[in-house]
């Protein structure tokens, strides 16, 4: 067993998840993986299923019943972690717009350099790190990011990044049960509830790449939970709401 496990949460990325499995598994850093998949209806569990023989005790599955977000497809992963006794757990795309190759940098900046919280950054030092995106798309997240720091304050310059190591007591502190926002926001929230609770966050420089297999999640309702939920994290401070089921 690794001290590190890797989620990644999927839906329909039956073109990504062999290759991405794969990739992490080749890091010279050994890594464990979790898919959390929603019950993909192009069957990539069964996939991860056949090469879970293959991997044995380094590759797991979880399916959930239906596609509920993905803030609880990483709740659900976190505390399966917390429960094996994983000390840092980390925030994957299944799409490889993270590069697996990035992955030690992230885990070494917590397991060497005494970060709880290690985002890879796209925005870091002014300089826009996103390949394959149109204008607008990175206006939107650029914007969005700058938008987190001016209503909360909070010192990242990458807010809504999904590349992300934890150390497993910032999962611990965060109450992980009283989470409220399950799409774009759910990063923020995240983030800012570390950074409240005086967790040493910090980003290093990574690039980007917009996927080039399948279908992105993306959607207007999304990005409306993440604009009206920063104003609500600055207004009420994360009022605490009932479990997730």
């Amino acid at each position: 067993m690794s001290d590190a496990l890797v989620i990644i949460p999927t839906y329909n990325e039956r073109e990504n998840i062999e290759l991405i499995i794969r990739a992490v598994f080749s890091q010279k850093k050994k890594f464990d993986i979790l898919v959390v998949d929603d019950n993909s209806p192009d069957k990539t569990s069964d996939i991860v299923t056949d090469l879970i023989t293959e991997f044995s005790n380094r590759l797991h599955l979880e399916v959930r019943n239906e596609k509920k977000g993905l803030g609880t497809a990483y709740i659900h992963g976190f505390k399966w972690a917390l429960e094996r006794g994983y000390e840092y757990i980390i925030e994957m795309d299944a799409d490889f717009s993270h590069n697996p190759n990035d992955l030690i940098r992230l885990y070494g900046e917590c397991a060497s350099n005494n970060a709880d919280v290690a985002i890879g950054s796209r925005y870091l030092n002014e300089e826009i790190n996103v390949v394959n995106w149109d204008i607008k798309r990175i206006l939107l997240s650029y914007l969005a990011s700058k938008y987190v720091r001016i209503i909360t304050g909070i010192p990242i310059k990458d807010t809504t990044s999904g590349f992300v190591c934890y150390h497993r007591k910032v999962l611990e502190a965060i109450e992980l049960d009283y989470i409220q926002f399950i799409g774009y926001a759910f990063q923020i929230e995240m983030k800012f509830k570390a950074w409240k609770r005086n967790f040493n966050i910090k980003e290093i420089s990574i690039i980007f790449t917009d996927r080039v297999r399948g279908k992105s999640k993306m959607n207007g309702s999304i990005i409306s939970e993440a604009i009206f939920g920063v104003l609500k994290m600055r207004l009420t401070g994360l009022p605490k709401k009932k479990k997730h089921e």
